[in-house]
This record gives structure tokens, C-alpha cells and sequence, in this order.
């Protein structure tokens, strides 16, 4: 699509409302985690930050309209990517693909909130790559719809702050785009997975913030949280992976999913897997067709 916007701003508008209604009404949410079935495979990435092929070739991978009991999970879409001719981040026009794809297969792909969601929302500074990404994104965005944007951004955050908190599986994984620092996790507030969410839950220090801009934890917090939420295992997003992946404690793996060395992993809700068998699950996006 390059930067031409093959959508009217009302279209867009109604894109973004109608996926607020879904994200809310999925059949595997309960409160602010969408819970999967012991059925079935799922596919993780790491952040995209607007990197049109490896999303191409990570949908063609998936193949849900001939898996209907498989998943996609994404996270990160927004800040990064193409840039129009006055350096403005363009990385909306896949997000926007990105909700007319999961509008097509609703209950089979689920985009995970971040921290650059998060800051979105609260119009929060945020670098990439040294450059500010909220100012960049918001440039471009008026730059396509002018009169327009301000109902664009509403609609665009109405659709951020719906989005889940958290996947978990059956066979005890958890995908979140980070986990709260190790300095908080003995205080972190469990509510928020039950409760409403409010626009203060995203500001430091509380918890959508903690769960979404974490880094470094250490073994101990590892077990503290999983003993917390109940899982085994967690996947997250969030941290710089030059690999395209990284095993990060005794059981945790992140991925990234932006750049040409990005990975995904893949694997089957019926299974449960040891840290070493997830690893082995992990697949360069360059490799697929």
C-alpha cells in the first residue's frame, strides 16, 4: 500500500469503533486477559512498530481462514516503520490494515497493549531509535486527515485503551508486552485483570504502566510472578532483541518481530512445553515464504 490511505476518515473511524466493540465482546475475554482454549495452535510475535512484509508473511504463516482454531497474537504495531516525506511516523496505515485483518478473523487474532500505547493515550513522550515517536505519528496522522484528525485520535485511543492486558493459554503461557520490574512486583495491584480500566491505570506508577513498560527481571521476580498469575511460562515483547529473540530468565522468552532478524514462535494450546521446548518453537520471520 506504500503511503497511499485507501480509506475515507469516517471508514477509519467506524474501523476503530467496531473493533472497540469486539475487543470487548470476544468470547475468550474475561475482565482485561483474553484466555485461549487447550485447542488449537497460536502464533506470538514481539513488537512490529510498522513493518509491513514481516506482518505479510507472519498472516500468511497463521493461514486462519483455513485454521479456525488457530490464533494470532500482536503487540507493538504503532511508532516505527515507513516515515512520510517530512519524517512523520506512518506506521497508522498498518495498524489500521491490522484492524480490518482482525475485524475478518475476531475471535482468532488479538492485539496485546503496550507501552507506546500507553503513551498514545496520554500523549506521553516516547523515544525510538533517539526520535520522539508521539509527535512523529501525530504530524503524519494530521497530515492525512487535516480537518479530520481530531476525531481520527479519538477514535484511534478509544480503540487503544480496549485492547487486553494479557493472553493466557490453558496449557499455563502467558503473553503480555512486559512484566512489572522487579521493584514492584510484590506490590502490583492484581485488580486491574478483573476490574474496569481507568485512564490513571496507564500513568506511573500504577499498574497498566508497570505492565507494560517493565525490563531486566530477575530470576526471583520470575517466580514470583508466575506463582502470582498462575502460569508457567511468559512471553513478552517490549526489549530490544537484536536476534529477533532471547531466553531472559529460567522461564521467559521475548521476541521481537520488527527488523529483518525478527522471530515469532508457534505452538500447540494442547501442549505444555518447558522453557528449552518453547525455544525450540522460535522462527525467524526471514525464513518464511
Amino acid at each position: 500500500m506504500g503511503t497511499d490511505l485507501k480509506r475515507t476518515s469516517q471508514q477509519i473511524v467506524n474501523l476503530c469503533d467496531r473493533g472497540v466493540e469486539l475487543n470487548r465482546s470476544s468470547k475468550y475475554r474475561k475482565g482485561n486477559v483474553t484466555y485461549l482454549p487447550d485447542r488449537g495452535r497460536v502464533v506470538v510475535t514481539g513488537d512490529l512498530h510498522g513493518h509491513r512484509r514481516n506482518f505479510e508473511k507472519i498472516t500468511a504463516f497463521a493461514d486462519l481462514g483455513n485454521n479456525p482454531d488457530n490464533h494470532l497474537i500482536f503487540q507493538e504495531i504503532l511508532h516505527g516503520g515507513p516515515e512520510d516525506d517530512f519524517g512523520g511516523c506512518l506506521s497508522f496505515l498498518l495498524f489500521f490494515d491490522i484492524l480490518e485483518y482482525q475485524q475478518e478473523f475476531p475471535e482468532q487474532v488479538h492485539i496485546i497493549t503496550g507501552n507506546h500505547d500507553t503513551a498514545i493515550v496520554h500523549d506521553k513522550d516516547v523515544l525510538k531509535g533517539g526520535k520522539e515517536m508521539n509527535q512523529s505519528l501525530r504530524n503524519a496522522m494530521k497530515r492525512f486527515f487535516t480537518d479530520s484528525y481530531d476525531e481520527m485520535e479519538t477514535a484511534l485511543c478509544d480503540y487503544l485503551f480496549s485492547q487486553p492486558l494479557a493472553v493466557k493459554c490453558a496449557n499455563r503461557i502467558w503473553m503480555s508486552h512486559s512484566l512489572p520490574a522487579d521493584r514492584y512486583v510484590d506490590s502490583f495491584d492484581m485488580s486491574v485483570f478483573d476490574r474496569p480500566l481507568t485512564l490513571e491505570d496507564m500513568i506511573r506508577p500504577n499498574p497498566v504502566y508497570l505492565l507494560t513498560w517493565g525490563r531486566r527481571h530477575s530470576d526471583d521476580s520470575l517466580e514470583k510472578l508466575a506463582k502470582l498469575f498462575d502460569v508457567d511460562l511468559f512471553v513478552l515483547g517490549h526489549q530490544s532483541q537484536e536476534n529477533g529473540f532471547s531466553i531472559a530468565g529460567y522461564n521467559l522468552l521475548i521476541l521481537a518481530s520488527e527488523h529483518n532478524h525478527g522471530c515469532l514462535v508457534e505452538f500447540d494450546l494442547s501442549n505444555s512445553y518447558t522453557i528449552e521446548q518453547l525455544e525450540q518453537h522460535v522462527i525467524p520471520i526471514a525464513s518464511l515464504e
